[in-house]
């Protein structure tokens, strides 16, 4: 490992160490128990192909260049420490950043879900944050559908003359927005409204997150660029081995 990069890891340990001695507040996971069993095996079910796809990403980006694998422990460690930070919101729930946009953007979504997959186990075992029979809804939400989401959106506006650094803040804020959409939509799933059924109770969901999440999508995003610029001083080679291309002169 270059100076550089042993540099990179002591801010990231750094920002981690701050991250940890946040006051703890109930998980915006949904948590250990609220789902019935049916929506909790179901919601697993859906993440296995994704899964599967990840595990086969991963080892391929691995055999192609075994220098990814800090990239990746770096995109995971990032995914744990912004999304372990939860902040009371206004409405009385909680709410908290999601940090994969930035594996979506580096490495394809597939390959995030099992990233995201081990943070959520971790997070649930050591912190209480979310829960094991709620893993396969939290998986999705969070590890699935929000990176799919950026990972588009960083493809599709990476075509374009938009520059590129709007392009990465759009993907990871956007991609954190869409993980609470989808949250609110499982919940309301599960719980429909009794006037208005599902779609009603989404618009309720919807209204517990927005004002916090809102606010918090946009720190992400500014967040996910700054530890893009970062990655392009000091671990250009990895970058240039996961085929990433910071476009400056967008």
């Amino acid at each position: 490992m270059t100076k550089k990069q042993k540099n990179l890891w002591k801010t990231l340990l750094a920002v981690t160490a701050v991250f940890t001695v946040a006051p703890a507040a109930n998980a915006m996971h949904i948590m250990e128990g609220y789902l019935p069993p049916a929506f909790c095996v179901a919601w697993g079910v859906v993440c296995l192909p994704f899964l599967f796809l990840g595990f086969r990403a991963l080892g391929r980006i691995v055999k192609e260049d075994r220098k990814t694998m800090t990239l990746i422990a770096m995109a995971g460690a990032f995914v744990f420490v912004i999304s372990s930070l939860k902040i009371p919101s206004v409405t009385g729930s909680c709410s908290h950043m999601t940090g994969t946009g930035l594996g979506a953007i580096l490495f394809g979504p597939c390959a995030v879900s099992v990233l995201g997959i081990i943070v959520l186990i971790f997070q649930a075992i050591l912190l209480a944050h979310g829960g094991l029979t709620t893993l396969g809804a939290n998986c999705f939400s969070m590890a699935i559908a929000g990176p799919i989401l950026s990972w588009l959106i960083y493809k599709g506006l990476s075509r374009t003359k938009v520059n590129h650094k709007v392009t990465v803040f759009l993907a990871a804020a956007l991609g954190d927005i869409f993980t609470y959409c989808v949250t609110s939509i499982q919940l309301a799933l599960a719980y429909p409204s009794g006037q208005g059924g599902v779609a009603a109770s989404a618009v309720k969901f919807l209204g517990v997150f927005a004002p916090t999440q809102l606010p918090l999508a946009i720190i992400e995003g500014i967040l996910t660029v700054i530890v893009v610029i970062a990655l392009e001083s000091f671990a250009a080679s990895e970058l240039r081995a996961v085929h990433f291309d910071w476009k400056e002169e967008n």
